[in-house]
């Protein structure tokens, strides 16, 4: 998640640290999320968040199939916490692409200096 981002929603995300969650991959269909994967590894922020926010964030129109997951998420700086993450009820179809948001989200990842590898795998 954009820090910037979310503060044009009105939510001011706190404590942002980079992250990865083992055991799961990201897919971007018409809506990203995150699927299991065996040998899967996504990278992406924690943020401290209120529930406020989080219903803000996702109590939007759209947004009704995200249900919050607990994961445990490695800091890219050392140790480890529980974290939430919304995901989808169903994943996106193999076929399902949005390449604007890909590619938005690459931009994002190579920004905040995720793994080059991981960057140019999103699509």
């Amino acid at each position: 998640m954009d820090v910037a981002l979310l503060k044009t929603s009105g939510v001011m995300a706190e404590n942002p640290r980079k992250a990865y969650v083992d055991g799961y991959s990201l897919r971007i269909g018409n809506r990203a999320t995150l699927v299991p994967a065996e040998q899967g590894r996504a990278y992406g922020m924690v943020l401290a968040l209120t529930h406020g926010e989080l219903d803000v964030l996702y109590g939007g129109p759209g947004l009704e199939n995200y249900r919050p997951e607990a994961l445990q998420a490695t800091l890219m700086d050392g140790g480890s916490l529980p974290a939430l993450c919304y995901n989808l009820l169903e994943a996106p179809a193999e076929h399902e692409r949005n390449d604007a948001y890909a590619a938005k989200l690459r931009e994002a990842l190579d920004s905040l200096g995720f793994p080059a590898d991981y960057v140019a795998s999103v699509c």
